[in-house]
C-alpha cells in the first residue's frame, strides 16, 4: 500500500496471519529478540520469538476458530497503540474472548517489543462497586456491595 505507515503495515500482516491461522507468517512479524512486557502481570513478560511461536501454536490448537479485530490504533515514529479483541471457541466448547491494548514498537518491518494489556473478558462478577472493594481488600456485605453505593464512598 503506497503511503501506508510501515508500523500499520506490520499490524495488518499480524492480524491477517492471526485470522488466517498462519503460524509462520505470524511469527515472522516479530524480531528474533522481541521483548514482551506485561506490566499488570510482570512474571508473564518474556523475550524471544520462540515464545511467540509457542504461545500462538497453543492458541491456534486450543481455539481453532480464533479471530482478531483491531478496533483502533494511534501512533507515530515506530510506536503503535492498538485496541484488540480476540474471539473464538475453545476446543472444550467454552467461549474465548479477550480484549485490551497492546503498545507495539516496530523497527525494520518487525515488532521489536510490546507492552501487553490484553485480558480475558470477565462475563460474570460484580459491578464497579464490587470491583473497587475487591481491589481495596474490603469485604462485601452479604457477598454483595450495597446497591447504589458510589465507589467513592466505599
Amino acid at each position: 500500500m503506497a503511503g501506508t505507515d510501515p508500523a500499520v503495515e506490520v499490524l495488518q500482516r499480524l492480524v491477517s496471519a492471526v485470522n488466517g491461522h498462519r503460524l509462520d507468517d505470524l511469527v515472522a512479524c516479530f524480531a528474533a529478540d522481541y521483548r514482551n512486557e506485561t506490566p499488570v502481570h510482570p512474571r508473564r513478560s518474556f523475550q524471544g520469538r520462540g515464545q511467540v511461536q509457542g504461545n500462538w501454536s497453543e492458541i491456534f490448537s486450543r481455539v481453532p476458530d480464533i479471530q482478531a479485530r483491531v478496533d483502533s490504533t494511534a501512533g507515530r515514529g515506530g510506536s503503535l497503540w492498538t485496541e484488540w479483541e480476540l474471539a473464538g471457541t475453545r476446543t472444550d466448547g467454552a467461549a474465548f474472548l479477550m480484549r485490551g491494548v497492546v503498545i507495539f514498537r516496530i523497527a525494520d518491518g518487525e515488532i521489536s517489543s510490546a507492552r501487553f494489556y490484553l485480558e480475558p473478558v470477565e462475563a460474570a462478577g460484580g459491578d464497579v462497586n464490587a470491583a473497587v472493594r475487591r481491589v481495596l481488600g474490603r469485604p462485601l456485605e452479604d457477598g454483595n456491595p450495597k446497591a447504589g453505593t458510589p465507589a467513592s464512598r466505599l
